[in-house]
């Protein structure tokens, strides 16, 4: 069984210790400093693409083009405070929350509705 399991010996008595991880990268202070590093980029990517969006709704337009979060593309027909109404066929209208898009599209993307 000494296949699995390699053998350990002690070491002689005033022989130097093989150079190890040691100094600043050692220390769980660098730990801590990267996790805060990561934390710092992930929350202002996050907060960054929120005030897009946000810039982005608060942008729409009676006759915008846009797509929902569900893939459904069409224009906007109405628009009120918290809702707005998406003509996505000839006659065909549907109400839902602002937050619901997702992406505004070039004008005269859709040529159908």
């Amino acid at each position: 069984m000494d296949f699995l399991i390699s053998n350990a010996y002690a070491q002689a008595a005033g022989e130097p210790v093989a150079p190890g991880i040691g100094g600043l990268l050692g220390s769980p202070i660098i730990f801590i400093v990267i996790m805060v590093a990561m934390m710092f980029f992930m929350f202002r990517s996050q907060s960054k693409r929120q005030k897009e969006l946000k810039a982005m709704i608060a942008a729409l337009a009676r006759g915008d083009e846009v797509v929902t979060n569900g893939g459904v593309a069409g224009r906007i027909d109405e628009m009120g405070d918290s809702f707005i109404t998406l003509e996505i066929a000839p006659n065909v209208k549907i109400k839902l929350q602002k937050s619901a898009i997702s992406m505004v599209l070039p004008k005269g993307t859709l040529k159908s509705v």
